[in-house]
């Protein structure tokens, strides 16, 4: 499988706390993920409910609880620790999601991951 590096964008762009969308790769099914800013920590994951398998936001970027202390699934309303992936409540719990490779350089933030799910 191989694996690329993508800018996900400037740091300060993304809200504390909050997410931003990336796709890696091309063609019928590019790998989707979000990284999560807290303070000035970030973390990245696949968009797939560790559930059912399908993404997780409820409308673009929207991955946080209205309180933005965790990530929820909009369908089953799974929630995950922002800092871990780990599901500590609903219908997947204890299991965790896929995380990225995430880095800020420069003030800008990058991920490296597959190029296809």
């Amino acid at each position: 499988m191989s694996k690329a590096e993508v800018l996900v964008g400037p740091l300060v762009d993304i809200d504390d706390p909050g997410c931003r969308e990336f796709q890696i790769g091309d063609g019928d099914w590019p790998f989707l993920g979000f990284v999560v800013r807290k303070g000035d920590k970030v973390y990245a994951y696949h968009n797939y409910c560790v559930h059912v398998g399908h993404q997780l936001n409820w409308m673009p970027n929207g991955f946080l609880t209205r309180d933005h202390t965790s990530i929820i699934c909009a369908s089953h309303g799974a929630q995950y620790e922002i800092d871990t992936g780990l599901c500590f409540r609903g219908p997947c719990l204890g299991k965790s999601l896929r995380k990225v490779e995430v880095e800020v350089r420069d003030g800008l933030v990058y991920v490296t991951g597959p190029t296809s799910m």
